[in-house]
């Protein structure tokens, strides 16, 4: 009966000396290999994208690692990494929202992005269509349409005639049209 008692009390000793001495590199390396895909699984469920799940678990595994010593019971090991994995999602996905929530709302008479790359897009066209022009043509229309000036104020800057402003301006919108049409199709 006193070696029953004995061996007992070694048996508690080397648990008590087990669970003191708190998870181990080894134990978390090996916990690791075995569930780092089980893990990545999980952050997977809670968040959407590849990169962040990889982030969440392999920071998971740096804190548990750094606060080895506190993990008392290996066999915890892996809850603790579970329950970090779920905080740092948590945490990721709030992070999220409040960017979210800080982003500038699009004022509502603004173009939408693919807008915006149309109209560039057509005034690249206009001013490789007003480079192809005659001069006078191309003067014309930029004081006429651009500066906003009456016919008879681009004929005196000009030093031209009201009625060539106007032949002027008929022939480059009709030349104009033509290479937009063209451009577009």
């Amino acid at each position: 009966m006193a070696d029953a008692v004995v061996t007992d009390a070694a048996v508690a000793d080397a648990v008590v000396t087990d669970v003191v001495a708190g998870t181990t590199v080894d134990h978390l390396t090996a916990t690791y290999q075995a569930h780092y895909r089980s893990l990545l699984g999980l952050a997977a469920l809670l968040l959407d994208d590849t990169a962040s799940c990889e982030d969440v678990v392999q920071e998971a595994f740096i804190r548990v690692h750094s606060a080895r010593n506190r993990v008392r019971d290996r066999e915890k090991t892996l809850a603790y990494l579970r329950q970090t994995v779920v905080n740092l999602s948590r945490s990721a996905l709030r992070r999220r929202i409040l960017g979210l929530k800080l982003l500038s709302k699009p004022m509502p008479d603004m173009a939408s992005a693919e807008e915006g790359a149309y109209d560039q897009l057509e005034r690249d066209d206009l001013i490789k269509a007003m480079r192809g022009l005659q001069r006078r043509q191309r003067e014309v229309l930029v004081l006429r349409y651009f500066a906003d000036m009456t016919e008879s104020q681009v004929a005196e800057t000009l030093g031209i005639s009201l009625g060539s402003v106007k032949a002027y301006g008929s022939r480059g919108i009709a030349a104009l049209r033509v290479a937009m049409e063209a451009a577009q199709s």
